[in-house]
């Protein structure tokens, strides 16, 4: 009677001790502080909110019509979105704070469709998305969008459904998109994993361009780079190296890992300045796959 307990106790512990899986897609999007003061508490950031709860299923149709979107505003007031925009053919990450709003989903679009800021734009953050797209609603996890009538080349048209949808399943109802119309390449619902092809070796997530920032600074987001390491550095506005600093994804070299740093500097006084996020050739020790986020850097307290 003893030996069907043993086995049983032996097989929770051999489950118990599976490795974990490793590697990413990215992170969740979640709106990161505007500054960071040493030695305080840094304040909670700006939840997003979902684009909307799965609908309860009704009668079937050939194009059952989806449940509008309705969001829940935040308690603070505001709401924070992740927007991808487009920059040397790859998607890139930006955030918009703004008033809350019933249908954050909507409101992500419309700021796609409006585009980069000046800032921004000096970067090299375009968009493709046409005014006139507009989600119509999410059941099952799935959000339907209504893509305006656009033309271009192949690529084009699918950066711009990458945009919209590492766009709209930065919340937690929304994990695929199907476009209503159907396009082609796109005739099922998509998800992240569809586009995973069209990020740039290096994404940055925090800190977004033109955000005033602090030391210590953590910068954030995912690599797929050789060896998993990540390094970086801070310019002051006559781009002098004050700071560096480096760290290891959680998976590289042929897979996207998440990375985070923490960078210390010390200004005298508030200036323009650079992060810049880059992998170290391993052929000759240069800086490649370079990505350059101006900031504004806080003086030393």
């Amino acid at each position: 009677m003893r030996r069907p307990l043993v086995a049983l106790l032996v097989a929770g512990v051999l489950v118990g001790c599976a490795p974990p899986r490793s590697g990413s897609l990215g992170p969740a999007p979640t709106a990161a502080p505007e500054t960071a003061t040493p030695g305080a508490t840094p304040p909670a950031p700006v939840p997003v909110t979902p684009a909307g709860e799965p609908a309860t299923s009704g009668p079937r149709s050939p194009r059952p019509a989806p449940p509008p979107v309705t969001d829940a505003p935040t308690t603070a007031g505001a709401v924070t979105v992740e927007l991808w925009f487009v920059r040397d053919g790859r998607l890139v990450p930006t955030r918009r704070t703004r008033p809350s709003t019933l249908a954050t989903s909507r409101l992500a679009l419309t700021e796609l469709a409006a585009g980069p800021t000046a800032g921004e734009a000096a970067t090299g953050m375009t968009t493709l998305l046409p005014a006139g797209t507009e989600p119509l609603g999410v059941s099952g996890g799935v959000a339907t969008v209504r893509l305006a009538a656009v033309g271009g080349d192949p690529r084009t048209d699918r950066l711009r459904r990458g945009q919209v949808v590492w766009t709209l399943t930065q919340f937690s109802t929304v994990r695929r998109v199907r476009f209503d119309p159907p396009v082609a390449g796109a005739d099922a619902p998509v998800g992240r994993a569809d586009y995973a092809d069209l990020l740039p070796p290096i994404v940055v997530t925090g800190p977004t361009v033109g955000q005033r920032v602090t030391s210590p600074l953590t910068v954030t987001g995912t690599a797929d780079v050789f060896e998993a390491t990540v390094s970086l550095r801070v310019l002051d506005a006559g781009g002098r190296e004050i700071a560096t600093a480096f760290t290891t994804a959680s998976c590289g070299s042929g897979c996207r890992g998440d990375y985070r740093a923490v960078v210390t500097w010390r200004a005298a006084r508030e200036q323009a300045g650079t992060v810049e996020v880059y992998e170290v050739s391993a052929n000759d020790g240069s800086r490649v796959n370079v990505v350059r986020v101006p900031v504004r850097l806080a003086p030393a307290r």
